[in-house]
């Protein structure tokens, strides 16, 4: 029987598809909490992917607001049919994986909120999607959180460095700050955990309310649990190429401003998981890195800082209209 029509193996095709996300999602924005301590020498690779996945796991158990978000903030839950569902993944996966290959951070979050919002758009009519939802939850927090970003990390950098001013011993508090650093970069991937994995945990309760086997779209504790356990298991795979971009190529840090990064980011992360703002943990965490690097070495690598925004700005148009295509691709095999 065609897998397509058939109610439970259709379902669970689509839960895989999505945990497949959570897991590439993992890998792919490892390099936005552990980046800053590598620079910094604070941790090893190893040492601090092995952190990040333990706190992404423990902070993707914290909420669901984000989850919320995702299932019923940009349209009608109605109209995200399993088609659209499939759509909108295999779209945010492309994006990500050729991203990955050519190592340029992008966001995961922006990628599956633009796959989810165009296949709704081309399966439904965009005059269905909810704009004014889009616009405060995604598009401003998508300007705003690297610009707050930087100046966050900016404050608690120039705090530090007064602080430390007249230190006669710069060895001695580089080491302590390396070492407080590793509660940072813990700080941080509890955060990301918190906002990131809980997109996914929207897409699987928009596949269990669609297919009647959740009657609210309220996320269930077991996907909440399966998506945390996905997400940390792709983080410890690790994302080696972004990471050699965001610790060396973006700006090069000293323990105070990877520090201070990191911070910046963390809180800015949490914050928006609290308020069920689907955040970018690339662009929270690209702004606090130019934002703690700009002062101490005034060497941003603005070429790379280029490549960067565009991507950005791109990653949500492009992946509706890959969701468009995967859409029209996906009835094509229906009718054969």
């Amino acid at each position: 029987m065609n897998v397509f029509t058939t109610f439970p193996l259709y379902a669970i095709f689509l839960i895989i598809i999505a945990l497949l996300f959570e897991f590439i999602n993992g890998f792919h924005d490892t390099a936005n909490a552990v980046a800053t301590s590598i620079s910094t020498k604070s941790l090893e690779p190893f040492q601090a992917i092995s952190i990040s996945a333990l706190f992404n796991l423990l902070g993707a158990l914290s909420g669901t607001a984000v989850a919320v978000t995702i299932a019923k903030g940009f349209a009608n839950s109605e109209l995200a049919t399993p088609h659209v569902i499939l759509a909108a993944l295999l779209a945010a996966i492309t994006w990500n994986i050729a991203t990955w290959y050519i190592g340029l951070p992008s966001s995961s979050s922006h990628a599956l909120i633009g796959g989810l919002v165009g296949a709704i758009g081309f399966s439904s009519g965009f005059h269905n999607i909810f704009y004014w939802n889009l616009g405060k939850k995604v598009i401003i927090p998508m300007i705003i959180s690297p610009m707050l970003g930087f100046t966050v990390a900016l404050i608690i950098f120039l705090i530090f460095h007064r602080l430390f001013k007249n230190n006669t011993q710069p060895r001695k508090t580089n080491n302590f700050i390396r070492e407080i650093q590793v509660l940072s970069t813990a700080f941080l991937s509890f955060s990301h955990g918190a906002n990131d994995a809980q997109k996914t945990m929207g897409i699987i309760t928009l596949i269990l309310f669609n297919f009647g086997m959740i009657l609210t779209t309220a996320v269930p504790t077991w996907v909440v649990i399966i998506c945390a356990i996905f997400l940390a298991l792709g983080t410890f795979s690790g994302g080696i190429r972004i990471i050699k971009t965001l610790s060396t190529r973006v700006a090069q840090l000293k323990p105070v401003s990877g520090f201070a990064a990191e911070i910046s980011s963390a809180l800015i992360l949490f914050a928006g998981s609290r308020l069920g703002m689907p955040l970018s943990t690339t662009h929270a965490v690209t702004g606090s890195i130019m934002g703690s690097g700009v002062t101490e070495n005034k060497n941003i690598n603005w070429i790379i800082v280029r490549s960067m925004v565009l991507a950005w700005i791109i990653t949500v148009p492009m992946c509706m209209l890959l969701a468009g295509l995967f859409l029209k691709i996906i009835f094509l095999i229906i009718k054969i």
